[in-house]
This record gives C-alpha cells, structure tokens and sequence, in this order.
C-alpha cells in the first residue's frame, strides 16, 4: 500500500551532511489500521478505508464501533481509491517506515487554514488602485464589479469574502527522512493545514 494518514507537528530545518539547509515539515504518522475493504463488486469501486487516532468511547456511536469491529476508537476515517486493496486485510497496520523511504515523492492533502474574511488584495492578488489622481482611499478596493452594457454582476466575479478552510492538495513534495522508531516523516517544503490537523500522504 501507498498511503497513510499523519498529523502536522510543525516546520523546522533539516541540515544534510554536506551543509545545506532544507526547510521541511515534520509530519507524525502513527498507528493507522485497516477498517474496511471495499471491492467493486460489492461497493462499485476499489477502496481501503483506514482509521487514525483515538477518540473517547462515549464520543463514538454503537454504529461507528460496530463498523470498526473493536479495532479501535479511531477520530479520523479516511478512503483511498485503488491503492493496494487486493493486498489489504482488515486489522493490517500501516507504518511510515514500511511505505516511504527518504527520496520518495508523496501527494498530500489537507485543509488550509481558516483567514476570516479577506478582501480582494489578499485573497485574490489584487493591486488595488493608485492613491493619486484624485482617488483618496483606493489602494485596497476592487474597482468596478459590473462595466458595460451589463445590468447585473456576472457569475465568478472576485471579490471580497472568507478565505481559508478548503482542501488543497499538493503533489510532488519530497521526504527527506522517515524516523522508523517515532514514525515522524520530514517533507520538503511546506503542507497545507494548521497545527495538530489531518493530512492525507499518498507516494506517486
């Protein structure tokens, strides 16, 4: 299997034997378990379903520890489409050193931090206006949303709003170093997400 799910601890640097300095992002990855394997005769598609965490019993349903057949109470549930699911059995465990060695290239996915609501400079790129010509208080504003012969706001206009809180999804970042006893991953670069929240790692 290629996948696993881990946590973001924080950014740091990784200085390699001959001097150079890489920033990179320390991931941890702990005991992810096996829940379900879904085939495509069954369920339509090819699929295994992981959990990770742990969560309070009096937090999780009878349905929920009931799908998870005593393997654990687990916060997070995850699925990866057509990524080993013959190989998979339930109750396997999947360890960071076992998928991902130093050099591999990972997908990883997450969701961004929350910014609020932001205006059109930050959350799109905008330049804003000259401040001189007459206009007083234009660096930041967004212009002119309609123009024309246009009696309305076209669909897709950029504008103010909340920005923040989606999923993204970054390919071709590098690991750097997988400690095997701690089951930290080290990847190049920065990952999407805040501190103490899920990211999804899948090799290409």
């Amino acid at each position: 299997m290629k996948f696993i799910l881990g946590i973001k601890k924080n950014m740091t640097e990784y200085f390699t034997e001959d001097g150079r300095v890489i920033p990179v992002t320390a991931l941890s990855a702990g005991k992810t378990v096996v829940t379900e394997i879904k085939t495509k005769d069954r369920d339509g598609y090819d699929a295994v379903q992981v959990g990770y965490g742990e969560k309070k019993e009096k937090n999780i349903s009878k349905a929920q520890k009931g799908h998870m057949k005593n393997l654990g109470n687990f916060r997070y549930l995850r699925e990866f489409r057509d990524n080993g699911a013959p190989e998979a059995k339930i109750g396997d465990t999947l360890a960071a050193a076992d998928i991902l060695k130093a050099g591999d290239k990972v997908r990883v996915s997450g969701v961004s931090k929350g910014k609020g609501f932001q205006g059109v400079v930050k959350r799109h790129g905008f330049h804003g206006g000259p401040r001189t010509h007459g206009q007083k208080h234009s660096e930041r504003e967004p212009g002119s949303i309609g123009g024309g012969l246009r009696t309305r706001v076209p669909k897709g206009m950029r504008m103010a709003g909340r920005m923040g809180g989606e999923r993204i999804t970054e390919k071709n970042h590098e690991v750097i170093l997988v400690d095997k006893e701690s089951g930290v991953i080290f990847l190049k670069g920065a990952v999407p997400g805040a501190r103490g929240s899920l990211v999804e790692i899948v090799k290409i």
